[in-house]
């Protein structure tokens, strides 16, 4: 009897930390690697900086073609650019002039 007495306070003394101990390690497991976590947090972090860079650049694609576009306007219209853009629909070009091909990648910057 005593004996018995014994093991359920020590194991009453037990059990209460090791239940304590594996709840924290539950919450504290899902703090890092659940789908609210801080690994989580991280990897929308980042996937936020890579959108933001790309909307960045769009946006500058944009606004350099919103900038070419209003310059062949009839209220604000660029006679070289109208030529530069006849010239490349109809693939024109002069006598004394020489034609020089670029690869299309030289007009973005570089990163």
């Amino acid at each position: 009897m005593v004996i018995g007495e014994s093991l359920k306070r020590y194991a009453g003394q037990v059990v209460r930390p090791v239940i304590g101990a594996l709840v924290v390690a539950y919450i504290g497991y899902h703090a890092i690697q659940g789908d609210r976590g801080v690994l989580a947090y991280l990897t929308y972090s980042q996937e936020l900086d890579r959108a933001t860079a790309t909307l960045d650049d769009v946006r500058r694609t944009r606004e350099r073609l919103a900038h070419r576009v209003a310059l062949l306007r009839p209220e604000s219209l660029d006679p070289d650019l109208l030529e530069e853009r006849a010239r490349i629909t109809l693939d024109l070009i002069g006598p004394n002039e020489f034609l020089v091909i670029l690869p299309n990648n030289l007009d973005r910057p570089s990163n």
